[in-house]
């Protein structure tokens, strides 16, 4: 049978055409599956770009409420990002073994769970946002800016938490059409009603920085509706029933097992940035500010390169429930290859580019001073960024999530905080120190976990 050509393959994988990964040549399935999942993390990265966009318009105190609220709220992403890589490991698995109706009681089950943990979560921390915010910031405008922007935005984190988290299914089904079109569908409402809530235009309300959470959580719920309307039945690969929603002890073992290590994981390097905010916070506001903008513009990139590191992924759980271990391992190794060179080119026009980047968002001397040495320093390890991140999710997607959760405690906790701490303050070398250890915690991560990856014991991980 004669192959299709490229671009009848960009159609058929946008069409969201049923494939059998575990059958498709290496590099055909790494393309087909990364093409959606590009699209729909850049989809994501535009929630970022969006929202600090307009903010910036309302000044550097309104920059650092965003900033300081993201830092936060990375401690819920860490939560429903670690519940998606067990999410996206068993269903990949249990697809490859060419078992749906398993797969589809898995996808009730991560449902159930994730919405009692989203819920609780909003509860506790839309309660608590003023001090929160209090703790993070020494500035009372700040505080008294930010406080409605941080409840709604904390309290309202189920909407976030169940895009990732539904999105991971879809994606562990080789179903990553449904989860680009939900961020599709989601950013374009979020950015119709940035504007009109932040500024008030037309008969919307003036709200100024609460605004921007507002638009968010109405974009992001109503994404979450369609997901659940595809869910239920409607046109995904995976179909969830009633039935499916019954606890089932077995199953919620093997996802709370799965799980915990890739909470674990991304708590220790969500609360790494944590404290990079809380030393940057140690000097001025427009290190906050410069750094905030700067951090958007890189998330912008490394959204979308997650979603070639997400096939790879994909490719690892439904290849190694196919009891095909060679090829999940030369999935990954395509997967960073085209990673680096994407995110490599990347790199070099960030650097190259860094102050007119910056100066998109910010007109202020001091914030554009430090958005722009930021950017250009922690753009230095985009190659690094590139291949660590197809490492660490092949460890995920063969559900070893105690693999990264070991790696980033060393690199991060034990590694990035204290060196920022010391080249910012023991060293005195201020909010230049922050930027610089980035990078290099990064790069030993990713050259720590290239050698456990050529070990290969992930490959006898069972779930």
């Amino acid at each position: 049978m004669e192959k299709p050509s490229l671009w009848r393959s960009i159609v058929q994988s946008l069409r969201g055409e049923e494939h059998d990964y575990t059958a498709e040549s290496l590099n055909r399935a790494v393309f087909l599956l990364s093409v959606p999942m590009v699209l729909e993390m850049f989809m994501e990265s535009l929630f970022a770009i969006t929202d600090i966009f307009w903010v910036s318009h309302l000044g550097k105190n309104a920059v650092a409420v965003v900033g300081i609220t993201e830092s936060v709220m990375s401690l819920v992403y860490a939560v429903a990002i670690g519940m998606c890589f067990a999410a996206s490991a068993i269903v990949s698995r249990r697809i490859g073994e060419k078992d749906p109706e398993r797969a589809s009681q898995a996808a009730g089950q991560i449902v159930v769970l994730g919405t009692l943990v989203a819920s609780g979560m909003g509860v506790v921390l839309g309660y608590f946002g003023e001090d929160i915010l209090r703790l993070m910031s020494q500035s009372d405008a700040v505080v008294e800016m930010g406080t409605p922007f941080i409840r709604i935005m904390l309290g309202g984190n189920i909407t976030v938490f169940m895009i990732f988290l539904i999105n991971a299914i879809f994606r562990g089904a080789g179903d990553a059409v449904i989860a680009m079109r939900t961020l599709i569908l989601a950013n374009v409402i979020n950015m119709a009603l940035g504007p009109c809530f932040v500024f008030g235009w037309g008969p919307f309300p003036e709200m100024g920085v609460t605004g921007a959470a507002v638009a968010t959580n109405i974009g992001r719920g109503i994404g979450v509706l369609y997901q659940l309307w595809h869910l239920l039945g409607h046109h995904s690969r995976i179909h969830v029933h009633l039935y499916h929603l019954r606890p089932a002890r077995e199953v919620l073992h093997t996802i709370l097992s799965t799980s915990k290590n890739g909470i674990a994981q991304l708590l220790i390097s969500t609360t790494s940035w944590v404290g990079l905010y809380k030393i940057l916070a140690m000097f001025h506001e427009a290190a906050l500010a410069g750094y905030t903008i700067a951090l958007r513009l890189i998330m912008f990139m490394l959204l979308p390169a997650w979603g070639i590191a997400n096939a790879g992924s994909t490719l690892v759980g439904q290849n190694l429930g196919a009891e095909r271990p060679d090829r999940a391992e030369a999935a990954v190794w395509i997967a960073v290859k085209w990673n680096t060179i994407f995110l490599g080119v990347i790199g070099v026009l960030y650097v190259a580019f860094a102050h007119p980047l910056a100066a998109i968002f910010t007109a202020e001397p001091d914030v554009l001073h430090e958005a722009t040495r930021s950017l250009w320093i922690v753009s230095l390890a985009f190659p690094f960024y590139a291949a660590g991140m197809c490492f660490e999710g092949a460890f995920n997607g063969s559900g070893d999530t105690w693999t990264p959760t070991r790696l980033n405690f060393f690199c991060f906790w034990l590694g990035q905080i204290p060196l920022a701490y010391v080249l910012a303050v023991t060293l005195k070398l201020g909010a230049l120190g922050v930027y610089i250890s980035v990078p290099l915690s990064f790069g030993v991560l990713t050259l720590w976990s290239a050698v456990l990856f050529r070990k290969g014991k992930w490959k006898e991980k069972k779930v």
